[in-house]
């Protein structure tokens, strides 16, 4: 389960600053010049825990991808794959992924513990919904894949030469939009679990392809936030802690990115 965390913003890292330095100034703008460099949260080293994370994520969906059996089925003069189990873990690792980046979001001094078992239990689920995906579609993960470092490439580029400004505007839309989201996923989630599903909502439409083409577009936009977020926390002189809670908030960004792009695909390839 991935979902953007709305805690990613100013007031995050400006508390957590304001809990850990006596006589922090004006927030957002320098670092104090009583704390040591080694102390404090820094762009570069938000990128490679984030890298690092990533790996987990990855090594987890390796192993979450071989737990889902499968046997051959002849149609129409090919052979598709169909699964004959999945794992019986998967829900029990989707809701914990989900509590995880609720308490992740609660408490930041807590990320450098959550975000690696976060990324792994991730990863896990990823794996398997990945598997379903391609059984059904051969060579789709790997085209999300693209796609998402893909889009991951120019947000990073749009930002950077400042061709998206993250503004007060921009940040209102795109986490009303993303809560939005989230709150459909979630009811959805939920009735699901009392055996509700709205199977108009997995055909592919071109109302249900336009729905899934705007929460990817949501999902990218979300990256100018987290980087903005690692860059001001970075500038402000954050905790180091933080530099785990950036890398966690950026993971949760590409992870909902990719599994969006992996269902929109999919509603696409079911059209032709």
């Amino acid at each position: 389960m991935a979902f953007e965390n709305p805690a990613l913003n100013d007031k995050t890292f400006k508390q957590a600053i304001a809990a850990s330095q006596v006589g922090y100034g004006q927030p957002g703008y320098g670092q104090p010049a009583y704390v040591q460099p080694a102390e404090v949260m820094t762009a570069s080293g938000t990128y490679a825990i984030t890298a690092a994370l990533l790996m987990l994520v990855i090594a987890g969906a390796l192993i979450g991808w071989t737990q889902v059996e499968t046997i051959p089925y002849s149609q129409y003069g090919g052979t598709t794959w169909i699964p004959t189990s999945i794992p019986i873990w998967l829900l029990p690792a989707l809701i914990g992924t989900l509590i995880l980046a609720f308490a992740a979001s609660f408490f930041p001094k807590a990320s450098p513990i959550i975000a690696p078992i976060y990324a792994v239990g991730e990863g896990l689920v990823i794996g398997v919904i990945s598997r379903l995906y391609d059984a059904q579609f051969k060579g789709i993960v790997l085209e999300a894949m693209l796609a998402t470092i893909a889009v991951f490439v120019t947000m990073l580029f749009l930002y950077s030469t400042h061709i998206i400004k993250v503004t007060n505007k921009y940040i209102m839309v795109v986490t009303a939009a993303t809560i939005g989201i989230f709150l459909v996923y979630l009811v959805g989630f939920i009735l699901s679990l009392f055996g509700v599903h709205f199977y108009a909502l997995s055909q592919p439409t071109p109302w249900t392809i336009g729905i899934s083409l705007f929460v990817v577009i949501v999902a990218a936009l979300n990256l100018p936030l987290d980087f903005n977020f690692i860059e001001r926390g970075a500038q402000a002189g954050a905790p180091k802690y933080m530099q785990w809670y950036g890398a966690f908030g950026l993971i949760v960004t590409i992870v909902w990115i990719y599994i969006s792009i992996l269902r929109l695909l999919a509603l696409l390839q079911s059209r032709r």
